[in-house]
């Protein structure tokens, strides 16, 4: 006779009691055990109560917004967290995964959609690890044109939380971008700042990598708006600028 799992936990924070109630109502239906919260406060109490195994967690509340709620709970638990947005601005989002969210979704949503996002989430988690321990200081992710990067695991990171590895000599010509935003870098700078100790100062390779990188980062890596040339001189990381 087969034993069923116990269901999953989630707590679904968010303002508007009829979102609430809706989308606790489907995903109970899809064996989900789930609780409601309004604000940071209640959140903090149901988890004094019982650890979650995934928070869905609105950002524009009143009083107590949910990227500052995050940044709070984060330091003390790293339970899984999915972000629900009213605005698609990609500062939000940016904002949301530097703090630590899992994943993100802008408002109206199809709720097949959400329970596909959580169940994606909890795949790539694993809740043994997890239960509300006290966590390892949060990971360093920064932000780098349509991606992030990981400084922690040394990769790129999409949108959606999916890992792209990149070479060792890419990832150091990364680091060094990002400490030094809008300076003009010259090839001979990139090649000291990256400590590539064997290659020669004329040698071209810093070309082939920015190349890559910017297939990897760019929108359009042929008119690139994160890392771009400076005729004559070098190259130049150009951060977005949040609205």
């Amino acid at each position: 006779m087969d034993i069923l799992a116990p269901a999953l936990r989630l707590i679904v924070v968010d303002d508007e009691p009829h979102l609430r109630e809706m989308v606790a109502e489907y995903l109970e239906r899809n064996n989900f055990s789930v609780r409601t919260a309004a604000c940071g406060k209640t959140l903090d109490r149901l988890l004094a109560e019982q650890s979650a195994d995934l928070i869905v967690l609105d950002v524009n509340m009143p009083g107590e917004d949910g990227l500052s709620i995050l940044q709070r709970i984060r330091r003390t638990t790293k339970t899984p967290v999915l972000m629900l947005t009213a605005a698609s601005n990609v500062s939000d989002k940016i904002a949301g995964l530097d703090v630590g969210a899992d994943d993100y979704m802008t408002k109206p949503f199809d709720l097949r959609e959400l329970h596909a996002r959580i169940r994606a989430v909890l795949r790539r988690y694993d809740p043994q690890q997890a239960s509300d321990a006290r966590v390892e200081p949060m990971r360093n992710i920064r932000a780098f044109g349509k991606m992030f990067v990981d400084l922690d695991a040394r990769c790129l990171v999409e949108a959606d939380g999916a890992r792209q590895p990149v070479t060792a000599m890419e990832f150091d010509l990364l680091e060094v971008f990002l400490q030094n935003p809008d300076r003009v870098l010259t090839r001979d700078r990139l090649l000291n700042l990256a400590h590539n100790r064997d290659i020669e100062p004329f040698d071209r390779s810093i070309d082939v990598r920015v190349t890559r990188l910017r297939k990897k980062i760019e929108h359009n890596p042929a008119k690139p708006q994160t890392l771009k040339t400076v005729r004559g001189a070098g190259y130049i990381f150009t951060p977005a600028k949040r609205a």
